[in-house]
């Protein structure tokens, strides 16, 4: 049983892949299954992606840019005349070669060359959407596939009779920390309430300095774990030794980026989560069942991330700051105002565990198993 999963490269289209091939493996028992991912280089993806034995192959894969000045122009020019038809033909020679059951799509511009060269193929294509407001690329990709599988209810574009509402697929391992391993991992104090802040698998810059402006008065109040982005860490680093008085450094916990089994332990300790609007990271958050406040990214394609946030705040489960409201004390007195409150840390936790949709991957697994059986 061959399968070939394909998308974008970022952190929200590899993690989802992740979690729908531990659930396979977990439930083909009796089938030898080759698994593959086809798409774009990107050194983040690879790692975790050859870390859970998925074979990688590369290809060329161009994207749209719809801001428009000189040099999108002839990038655009470029990736439609060559990096897009030269991908296509990679795919296509790929695929014919390796002659795979089925095609799992993600999304993404790097989804667009494989989809197409499926299709041509004939090979059954399946497709996962984790916005609430699909990209380009799905909503033409949509046309190709057989069945679409969606994150959020009341998803835009797509065709209903084609959609499956299953949730975004997340790591089931994520929701199984420690608290008293992350509370020695970590060494909190147990003094305060801790919030996890995270900018994705990037991290957020301007999260970032909003909460370095007025982070000694944060630690006077809660204890943090924040994830900076590997490429902030340094800076941030350097900046928060020389901010922070010694009596205050043992409140704050640093990292570039949290790897799975230190997120799970910072997701089991976090009493409250600061983070963007990324639907992987809505769907952690619901499954856990932890309040939180969402700053949408406001460059999203399509708005995804406002429409994300929105929709989550909707079940009363997160407050959300949109980054053009954001100011340091605005953020610290949300933040207060939900922990210095049990009663609202219980409403929005039961609000959020409502939502949430923990068996995602399985069921988005078992829907291949029985198609391809």
């Amino acid at each position: 049983m061959k399968i070939v999963f394909t998308g974008g490269g970022t952190g929200g289209h590899i993690f989802p892949i992740i979690a729908i091939v531990r659930e396979l493996r977990k439930l083909a028992l009796n089938e030898k299954l080759e698994i593959y991912y086809l798409g774009p280089k990107d050194e983040f993806g690879e790692i975790f992606l050859s870390q859970e034995g998925i074979r990688v192959k590369n290809i060329l894969a161009g994207k749209i840019r719809r801001y428009f000045n000189f040099s999108s122009i002839f990038l655009n020019f470029f990736d439609i005349l060559f990096k897009i038809p030269f991908g296509i033909l990679q795919s296509f020679s790929w695929l014919l070669f390796k002659n795979p059951d089925l095609i799992f799509s993600k999304g993404g511009f790097g989804s667009f060359p494989v989809v197409i060269s499926g299709w041509l193929l004939g090979i059954p294509i399946f497709l996962h959407e984790s916005d609430i407001s699909p990209g380009l690329a799905n909503r033409i990709l949509s046309k190709f596939a057989l069945e679409i599988f969606t994150s959020f209810p009341n998803t835009e574009y797509f065709p209903p009779s084609k959609i499956y509402l299953v949730g975004n697929p997340i790591r089931t391992e994520i929701l199984k920390g420690s608290q008293t391993e992350a509370k020695k991992f970590f060494q909190i104090t147990g003094e305060k309430k801790v919030v996890l802040i995270l900018g994705g698998s990037q991290g957020a810059q301007r999260i970032n300095e909003k909460i370095l402006e007025i982070l000694p008065e944060f630690l006077k109040n809660f204890e943090i774990i924040h994830q900076c982005g590997e490429k902030n860490y340094k800076e941030t680093k350097l900046i928060t030794d020389g901010l922070l008085k010694e009596e205050l450094k043992k409140y704050y916990h640093l990292f570039g980026f949290l790897k799975e089994d230190q997120l799970k332990l910072a997701y089991a300790i976090s009493d409250l989560i600061v983070s963007r609007a990324g639907s992987g990271t809505i769907f952690e958050i619901a499954a856990l069942a932890k309040p939180s406040i969402l700053i949408p990214l406001p460059e999203a394609a399509q708005d995804h991330q406002i429409k994300n946030a929105y929709a989550f705040k909707q079940t009363g489960a997160a407050i959300v700051i949109e980054e053009e409201n954001l100011t340091p004390r605005f953020l610290l007195e949300r933040v207060r105002a939900i922990l210095e409150n049990q009663k609202e840390i219980e409403r929005m936790s039961l609000a959020a565990k409502e939502f949430s949709k923990p068996l995602a991957a399985k069921i988005i697994a078992n829907f291949i198993l029985e198609y391809l059986t």
